[in-house]
């Protein structure tokens, strides 16, 4: 037997699996030895790609804007923001001159608890500390495809705008991080619409740097000034491996070539894959944990299984994504709707319905069994005895594990 443990939620759990059926762990190339995050941090920022040090960028009198990510996000936002903000004490900035600003997208609202757990309590007490408002946006231009750029208020009425974030593979802007601190985290709800749009293109994958979603974002902030990007990679326990700062399209750039190397794994399809979304908050809500789900399409065969576990404690996480699961009975409903009729949200939901038509799709969750169907899985509170049953079919199945799934890219040999 290879018993290998999934991540799940804030805990973990084993899942055994027959030494003749056990194909591959896979698993994202990290790094073996890690640096101290502290010193990984303080080069990237000293050292920026394309871009004036940030001494020359801010002075004593600056009102600066931190945009950093929200709840949904794994971004280990306390650990990247006491060296930035040492830096800026050092350069003569203080504490009433600073505001960090959680970008909220399309996304809820935050618990206190939740802002004082991304930032800390010792910066939450001292340095104001807003939520984006995506009614509270100004209009600073329009990008070549034609969104409308509207950023928050706040923002924009700023000296100094530092954006950070992580860089990880993203479903359909290829990536995150970057210029998607503006767009989508501190822009108006009819900018982030008309940007998503673009995620019916077919070059709107995965691991694509050129997808027409991310350079519409790369477009906006040529009408925000975004002084300066500092983004990290993480790996699958979330420890900062490495770092970039500078110019917000260089810096990203040089980010991708890392997480490309780190992340993105050739495998042969295999009958059966066990996908972890990556624990919390990668499995926080379906329409986070959905990301894995894509990740893993790859390692699979036509007409194979893929078993998700995936807590999923703020069930759907989007009321679009659940309306459509709840309103529509069939896969090729969701896909005849989605193509009529773009509605974010809906989206997840019509590529979930695809790889459901591929390939048959088992969630293994808090969720209710009913809301689980809704969205094409099928229910399966045991992931052990459900993929004994599976092997009980199918004796000679090749199963592959994913532990980290919203973290690795899987394309098939």
């Amino acid at each position: 037997m290879t018993i290998v443990e999934l991540p799940y939620g804030k805990t973990k759990i084993n899942i055994d699996i027959p030494a003749k059926n056990f194909g591959q762990k896979i698993l994202p190339s990290e790094p073996s030895h890690l640096d101290q995050e502290s010193e990984i941090l303080k080069e990237a920022l000293l050292n920026p790609t394309n871009s004036k040090p940030l001494k020359d960028i801010v002075s004593s009198s600056s009102k600066i804007a931190i945009l950093v990510s929200d709840a949904t996000r794994s971004c280990p936002t306390e650990k990247l923001l006491q060296p930035l903000l040492n830096l800026l004490y050092e350069y003569g900035i203080k504490d009433h001159q600073i505001t960090i600003v959680f970008g909220l997208g399309l996304h809820r609202k935050q618990t206190i608890d939740e802002m004082k757990y991304i930032v800390g309590n010792n910066v939450y007490s001292k340095i104001k500390c807003i939520e984006h408002d995506r009614f509270k946006c100004r209009y600073v231009g329009t990008t070549k495809i034609g969104t409308p750029v509207e950023v928050f208020e706040e923002v924009l009425d700023s000296d100094t705008i530092i954006c950070t974030g992580n860089i990880e593979l993203h479903y359909y802007a290829g990536y995150s991080g970057g210029a998607k601190a503006i767009l989508p985290g501190v822009s108006s709800e009819k900018s982030i619409i008309s940007n998503h749009k673009l995620m019916i293109h077919e070059n709107a994958t995965i691991g694509n740097i050129m997808s027409p979603v991310r350079m519409d974002m790369e477009d906006a902030v040529n009408f925000v000034n975004v002084d300066f990007l500092y983004n990290v990679i993480v790996d699958s326990h979330k420890n900062i491996v490495a770092a970039t700062a500078g110019n917000v399209i260089d810096a990203h750039r040089k980010g991708v070539s890392i997480v490309d190397k780190m992340y993105k794994v050739e495998v042969e399809p295999a009958d059966i894959v066990v996908v972890s979304a990556g624990g919390y908050p990668k499995d926080i809500n379906l329409y986070q944990a959905q990301k894995a789900l894509e990740n893993a399409k790859g390692a699979v065969k036509d007409g194979g299984s893929i078993i998700i576990v995936a807590e999923c404690t703020d069930g759907f996480g989007n009321t679009t994504f659940e309306k459509w699961n709840r309103k529509l009975k069939t896969p090729e409903d969701v896909i005849t709707k989605f193509n009529q009729e773009f509605e974010l949200g809906g989206h997840k939901a019509a590529f979930v319905a695809k790889l459901s038509k591929r390939s048959k799709l088992y969630l293994s969750s808090d969720l209710p069994e009913m809301d689980v169907k809704s969205a094409f899985c099928i229910p399966s509170k045991n992931i052990q005895e459900q993929l004994n049953d599976l092997l009980a079919k199918n004796p000679n199945a090749i199963v592959h594990v994913m532990p980290f799934g919203g973290l690795t890219l899987t394309t098939p040999k």
